[in-house]
């Protein structure tokens, strides 16, 4: 996770959050989610989330949605630029890594929607990183004889769970 994301996590904290940890928070923000396992290993492999409220929870998985996103779109942009002779491939890779990159620049942007507790605003830029992916996934379906890769079906599928996670946690935030 970016140093960035750190920072205004912790600018976001109350300051009793951070010294009154509440070890079973990430069970109980996890257990009103749709992926309780995903969202428990999420968390749990970020130490940051054993100091954190509710918010920083969800802040830390838009983080790793982000990362993800980000790394996707890395990816992709490499298979555009690969040996392969096929143009067309090379330019429904670019066209998708350009996709990953705006749901990463969306997720950025709910970061500071969270931070401010405009909620609606958050869920719409998440909304808007799911989106982004199915774009990429139609870009394929548009050209019948390119085959969608397994490796980035995972990869969106990976992006779709998260941001169900960040979804699930904002219409708490939002209803308490």
């Amino acid at each position: 996770m970016s140093s960035f994301f750190y920072i205004l996590f912790l600018l976001s904290l109350p300051l009793t959050s951070l010294t009154n940890g509440d070890d079973d928070l990430i069970q109980k923000t996890c257990k009103i989610t749709k992926y309780y396992d995903l969202c428990v290993s999420t968390l749990e492999s970020d130490p940051i989330s054993m100091v954190s409220d509710t918010k920083g929870l969800v802040i830390i998985l838009v983080g790793v949605a982000t990362a993800n996103a980000t790394n996707t779109s890395t990816f992709l942009s490499s298979e555009s630029l690969s040996t392969t002779n096929d143009t067309t491939l090379k330019e429904v890779f670019k066209e998708c890594s350009d996709k990953y990159a705006y749901a990463g620049d969306a997720l950025r942007a709910s970061v500071q929607d969270l931070a401010s507790e405009s909620y609606d605003y958050a869920s719409m830029h998440v909304m808007a990183a799911v989106d982004y992916p199915n774009a990429c996934h139609n870009t394929f379906i548009g050209y019948p004889k390119q085959i969608y890769p397994q490796e980035i079906a995972h990869r969106e599928d990976v992006l779709k769970h998260l941001c169900d996670l960040i979804l699930d946690i904002i219409r708490y935030l939002d209803n308490n």
